[in-house]
């Protein structure tokens, strides 16, 4: 019997090996392949996230002190904040037109406008607990209603329920020879040792008298 050469063994453990890597380097460029196709798939998804762009009326905070929160160091405590929305004049006529005399207006746009007392308050001489309200006004041309309400978190003047009413005031108009473009809403000292919250868009401003 003759002798079996042993470079023929060699031969096909060669072949074995190389028909192993092949299909080992088909498996990793499959799976290559795959990642490739799934990183592909999802970059619609991920450039299709719900963000909502820049609305066209700003959400702003007004303190007092004013910048309160930047600029405030240990033990200082702000006594009224006031979070709404800035929609601007934009060419239109806003009082009278745009937002009705004798109708209740949110005081901004968007979810209705929302001030915090920090601590109880007089407002225009009567009294206001320490809390967080809805602030809503009813537009005049030479008076307003102020008004603040125990109701939080809705869209505009939509869901406004008197009923829930925490005070009402009357308060003059002033009447402004330069239009004012941006909804504003800021706080200042007052000659009596209080604060006067002011309220200006198109020519219209009207102040609103706070004792702490």
């Amino acid at each position: 019997m003759g002798r079996t050469n042993p470079s023929l063994f060699l031969e096909k453990d060669d072949t074995q090996q190389q028909v192993v890597r092949s299909l080992m380097k088909s498996s990793n460029m499959m799976k290559y392949t795959y990642m490739v196709i799934a990183l592909i798939l999802t970059i619609p998804l991920i450039q299709a996230q719900p963000f909502h762009p820049i609305d066209k009326s700003p959400l702003d905070i007004a303190y007092f002190p004013d910048n309160f929160a930047h600029d405030r160091s240990a033990g200082d405590a702000a006594l009224i904040r006031v979070i709404y929305s800035r929609p601007q004049k934009n060419g239109r006529e806003i009082f009278g037109n745009l937002v009705p005399y004798g109708k209740v207006w949110r005081a901004g746009a968007n979810e209705n406008t929302e001030i915090k007392l920090y601590r109880d308050a007089t407002v225009s001489g009567k009294p206001l607990p320490a809390g967080t309200y809805s602030l809503f006004t009813i537009p005049d041309k030479n008076e307003w209603t102020i008004i603040f309400n125990h109701a939080l978190d809705f869209w505009g003047a939509y869901s406004y329920d008197e009923a829930k009413d925490a005070l009402r005031i009357k308060v003059p108009r002033v009447a402004l020879t330069k239009p004012v473009e941006y909804f504003s809403i800021l706080f200042q000292d007052n000659d009596n040792g209080g604060i006067v919250m002011k309220l200006a868009w198109d020519t219209t401003l009207i102040e609103v008298p706070f004792q702490f």
